[in-house]
């Protein structure tokens, strides 16, 4: 056999040692030869191949202190930080912070989100709007377990009687010396001697509600609002500073969560 047959076979044998296919692991990155003669690279180092996960990462949003505590515990390190938002209402973990030594990823996070409970969002609907009698009566009807001052049987009866007299024309209105608001009206105005009589509402009325899911309730004055245009009355509320006890409710939940965590709650927010 010639020189240049031998070199051919040597060729012939390393092509085919090239084409040969290969076993790979996972965690590893190989290049690869493509039939065009291209290069590709394959990465085996995602979780997907390895069947483990290098470390945690991701957000978690939780709608109470109680959570949030229960998260926080079963993953933050000493290097944790824990950010407060008054403007937002939101409390962010970061559990995979810096530390004062060495650098971290940052991207393991836990954050509160609160939410406004039904009953909150619907007040807050209505507040310093007016109505017409039946809507606001049965509105009245529908919020009774949040109603303190009056007691709930005093305020469906004064809802009982503002629908009773949807179809009478108001007259004038008065302030007793009660604080209350009377209305005089006359229930058949065809007749010139129709049946007349008032209706009486307090001034104001104290509502106790929760500002967001897993909350405390919180108390509230509602100041009653009426307009007498042309014999017809509309009604509504004014809620006293509800924005304020919502902030309110907000410290307290912070406060609930200082008592948990074992660092200081920083006033801000983490870097993105």
């Amino acid at each position: 056999m010639t020189n240049i047959d031998t070199s051919v076979q040597a060729v012939a044998a390393l092509a085919q040692q090239a084409l040969a296919p290969k076993d790979v692991e996972p965690g590893n990155i190989y290049l690869v030869a493509t039939a065009d003669g291209n290069v590709q690279t394959v990465d085996l180092t995602s979780s997907r191949y390895t069947g483990t996960v290098a470390r945690k990462t991701g957000t978690t949003t939780v709608r109470d202190a109680a959570s949030f505590l229960t998260y926080y515990a079963k993953h933050h390190d000493a290097a944790s930080e824990v950010y407060s938002d008054v403007e937002t209402l939101s409390v962010t973990a970061v559990l995979n912070a810096h530390s004062a030594d060495e650098p971290d990823f940052g991207d393991h996070r836990l954050v509160l989100g609160l939410r406004r409970t039904k009953a909150w969002t619907e007040w807050l609907a209505l507040d310093g709007k007016l109505v017409d009698q039946d809507r606001f009566a049965n509105f009245l009807e529908d919020q009774l377990p949040y109603l303190e001052t009056p007691d709930a049987a005093t305020m469906l009866e004064i809802a009982q009687s503002i629908k009773a007299t949807t179809k009478a024309e108001f007259q004038s209105s008065s302030r007793l010396q009660s604080g209350e608001r009377k209305f005089a009206f006359v229930e058949d105005t065809k007749t010139s001697a129709g049946p007349k009589g008032d209706l009486q509402i307090p001034e104001t009325f104290v509502i106790a509600i929760p500002p967001f899911e897993g909350a405390d309730a919180y108390r509230m004055t509602a100041r009653f609002k009426y307009r007498l245009e042309q014999s017809r009355l509309t009604l509504g509320f004014k809620l006293e500073q509800p924005e304020e006890r919502a902030r309110a409710a907000f410290a307290d939940i912070l406060a609930a969560i200082s008592e948990g965590v074992a660092t200081p709650i920083l006033n801000g927010s983490p870097t993105a």
